[in-house]
């Protein structure tokens, strides 16, 4: 279904620093070989939306410090599309500024939302979800959100309960939401779980523009109002300089609370096409192939003896020898050698601080 009516946004303003050493504010883990496959987070987002719509439909948007690294890293994007954020405002006006920009030039674009630090294991599963998502939003004001199935009590995600007691009649994978609800304790989880109704939120939207664009006039008009009235000068040389004037007045707020908790034709497609948001080196380990003593491995040369469930990733050292550790991470990056307990991962911030 490669159209040229499809649209993929790409966002990518975050400055996760969760993967340090291998990322810091200045190199965010977008943009960075997480998975040592030789293609960036952000690559490789990229590249699985390569038989969904043409390079020329493809819209990145990010801050303004990693307009660089966006240029560098997806050469085939054209200028005008890589949009530059002044400030952080979380993405319904990420989401409302590329919108209206689409919809200037195409009003019939069917567009698919994404970020750009996540993973996917299975992209042939991953191609007929979108696709399936983009023939049901095409012709209808419905709003899709991808809901992923969940193997586990997962903590650390939010979570939509669908209504499965009805498929929708044009689509029978996609459902109607009942509720989304936020990241739960370790019980609610489990419950969730067992349910069978409750799926991950993996923050990919599917919807036409003129659904995302009316929806933000209804359920957020002082959002909207900023990037309606820009109309005449997107595509202009002026268009940079109005948005860093009008960019910051618009409140930080996330799509989920601006329009998908309050629009009524909201959907939820279930998938599974080995997702994660890779928020954390255990989750790493959680996804990536493993050896007999459940360690993963990145780099050229690592041997390991008497060491087991541990996260060694070092992808500029020519041999790393790992003995007698359980649980841990070695991580090295640009000079930095991190060693620490997988279990206390939350404290690498503290830790990458210290003089």
């Amino acid at each position: 279904m490669k159209t040229n009516n499809n649209h993929v946004v790409i966002m990518a303003g975050g400055v996760g620093s969760r993967f340090w050493p291998m990322s810091t504010p200045q190199m965010p883990k977008q943009f960075i070989d997480v998975l040592g496959c030789g293609r960036t987070l952000i690559q490789l987002a990229y590249d699985r939306f390569k038989d969904i719509c043409p390079p020329a439909n493809v819209w990145v948007v990010t801050s303004a410090s990693y307009a660089e690294l966006v240029r560098e890293q997806l050469p085939d994007i054209p200028q005008e599309q890589i949009l530059l954020e002044p400030c952080r405002r979380n993405t319904a006006p990420c989401i409302a500024y590329v919108s209206w920009k689409i919809k200037a030039r195409n009003p019939k674009a069917n567009i698919v939302v994404t970020p750009s630090d996540h993973i996917v294991m299975d992209t042939r599963e991953f191609v007929r979800v979108i696709n399936s998502a983009l023939k049901f939003t095409a012709y209808s004001d419905a709003i899709v959100t991808l809901g992923m199935k969940a193997t586990r009590p997962e903590t650390g995600y939010g979570y939509i309960e669908a209504d499965l007691t009805m498929a929708c009649p044009s689509n029978k994978e996609i459902y109607r939401v009942d509720r989304f609800r936020e990241k739960p304790d370790l019980a609610t989880a489990t419950r969730y779980l067992q349910k069978k109704n409750f799926f991950w939120n993996a923050g990919i939207f599917v919807w036409n523009v003129s659904t995302i664009v009316n929806a933000l006039r209804v359920y957020q008009p002082t959002i909207g109002d900023v990037f309606e009235k820009l109309l005449p000068y997107y595509y202009t040389d002026k268009e940079q300089e109005l948005i860093d004037q009008a960019f910051p007045a618009c409140e930080s707020i996330s799509v989920d609370y601006a329009i998908m908790e309050k629009a009524d034709e909201i959907y939820v497609f279930p998938a599974s096409f080995g997702w994660s948001d890779l928020g954390t080196w255990g989750s790493l380990h959680e996804n990536l192939p493993k050896d007999a003593q459940d360690n993963t491995c990145i780099g050229p040369d690592i041997k390991t003896y008497e060491t087991r469930n541990c996260v060694i990733h070092t992808l500029r050292e020519k041999r790393v020898i790992v003995q007698g550790l359980d649980g841990y991470l070695v991580a090295e990056n640009d000079g930095s050698l991190l060693i620490c307990r997988l279990s206390e991962e939350q404290r690498i911030g503290e830790f990458s601080q210290q003089p």
